[in-house]
């Protein structure tokens, strides 16, 4: 698979998670709407500006864009949404309130290892 496809399934992806559709997306990254979806189906060859765009638009770290994205599985394809949903979640939170989110997911962590 080529990065275009690879970096526009991910765009996707993050899209999604947040419930935006593409005309959310372009605005809020001051793009069009059909180039965003010219993105996120690998049509076009974009710039890193563009790319940062996109990522501030999105509120995620422009890695999380190169991540594999090449789930084989139902499951993994479930993990990756899920992850990506909790990083639509937090992104954009203050550090006071990604410091008490990760506080309150300690916690669960630790009850849930405990229950093990």
């Amino acid at each position: 698979m080529r990065l275009s496809n690879l970096v526009g399934n991910r765009i996707r992806s993050m899209r999604k998670a947040k419930g935006w559709t593409q005309e959310q997306l372009a605005e809020a990254s001051s793009l069009h709407y059909s180039y965003i979806g010219g993105v996120e189906r690998g049509e076009r060859n974009i710039s890193l500006e563009t790319l940062e765009k996109i990522v501030t638009a999105l509120h995620v770290p422009p890695i999380e864009l190169f991540r594999d994205g090449l789930e084989t599985n139902d499951a993994a394809k479930a993990h990756q949404r899920a992850v990506d949903e909790h990083m639509s979640m937090i992104s954009g939170r203050s550090i006071e309130e990604l410091e008490m989110i990760n506080k309150i997911n300690r916690d669960i962590f630790n009850a849930l290892d405990t229950k093990r």
